[in-house]
Order: structure tokens, then C-alpha cells, then sequence
């Protein structure tokens, strides 16, 4: 079992190519067969292939084989993790900027003031 860390090191490697995060977004949308995630793309069905294999192993993306056909569907789990992590730095640096413009606007700075 993959820990926090490293689930999140494979999602955001994953995310950080543009064709994968094509697919994740249309994923967002609802389940589609990997011809029709493929249709769009200046790519091979095999590349496509490749691409959502290394979503899968982030655990972005889940598939299904009914006969002839895979459906690809979303994993929010996954998202949701990046997201939170994303989140998190965020707030660490609005928190950080805010208490550099309270320094800034600080004794001395204020309008009105003289020196």
C-alpha cells in the first residue's frame, strides 16, 4: 500500500501532462469508452491507452471491460486528495501575505502620519 506521500506524488506526475488532464477533464463530465475519449486527440488509440494506464495507477481513473468495450470513469477520491493538499498551501500563504501587509501597514505607515 502506496502511502499518502507517494499517492500524492503519482497523482500530481499524473496531472502534470496536457493530455491526461484532457482526459481527467472530460472524465469530470461522466464515464466515456476510450474510443471516445480518444476521438478528440491527435493521438493513437494506443498512446490514449498509455495515457489512462498512468491515470489508473494514480488511482485518478477507473476502468471497466464489458465485451469489446472499456469504460473509463472518474475516481473523485483522488482529486479530492490534490485538491485538499492544494488547499492547504493556500491557506498557508494567504495567512503568510496577509501578515506581511499587517507588517507593511504597520506603525509609521498609516496615513496621516508624520516623520
Amino acid at each position: 500500500m502506496l502511502n499518502h506521500e507517494e499517492s500524492l506524488d503519482l497523482v500530481f506526475r499524473a496531472l502534470s501532462d496536457r493530455t491526461r488532464r484532457a482526459l481527467v477533464e472530460r472524465l469530470v463530465r461522466g464515464p466515456a469508452s476510450v474510443s471516445e475519449l480518444a476521438e478528440p486527440l491527435t493521438m493513437s488509440l494506443a498512446a490514449v491507452v498509455q495515457h489512462l494506464q498512468v491515470l489508473e495507477a494514480a488511482g485518478l481513473v477507473r476502468s471497466e471491460k464489458t465485451g469489446r468495450v472499456r469504460t473509463c470513469r472518474i475516481e473523485p477520491e483522488a482529486l479530492r486528495a490534490g485538491e485538499h493538499w492544494l488547499g492547504r498551501q493556500r491557506t498557508t500563504w494567504e495567512s503568510r501575505l496577509d501578515r506581511l501587509g499587517d507588517f507593511l501597514a504597520g506603525p509609521g505607515t498609516s496615513e496621516g502620519s508624520t516623520s
